[in-house]
């Protein structure tokens, strides 16, 4: 299996896992959005609060771009990096999109 490919199954076992967790309120449906075309790997919250308005979210958010794992968010307290290198994607194949490049800030 070549490195994408085993990227891309280390990802969504993840997020399938976190996925089966749930969520504590029983009117929201947690699923993992898995998208091998475009390699994008979402975990998805969507449902009822109990204060009676719709509640939907994105905790976490992946996707594989040029050969790397780009953890664009991560709204949770799973440690989704520390998972990812637990499974075998090494660190230096492990961006976090969700931090400013550092040519943005000598811009600023």
């Amino acid at each position: 299996m070549d490195r994408v490919n085993k990227y891309r199954k280390i990802i969504e076992a993840i997020l399938k896992e976190q996925a089966s967790y749930g969520s504590s309120n029983e009117k929201i449906d947690v699923y993992a959005i898995c998208d091998e075309k475009t390699d994008n790997y979402i975990l998805s919250n969507i449902g009822w609060h109990p204060s009676g308005h719709r509640q939907q979210g994105y905790p976490i958010h992946i996707r594989l771009k040029n050969g790397k794992v780009w953890v664009e968010w991560d709204g949770t307290d799973q440690e989704i990096i520390r998972q990812l290198i637990d499974a075998g994607i090494p660190e230096a194949d492990i961006v976090l999109g969700f931090n400013q490049p550092q040519e943005f800030l000598k811009a600023a």
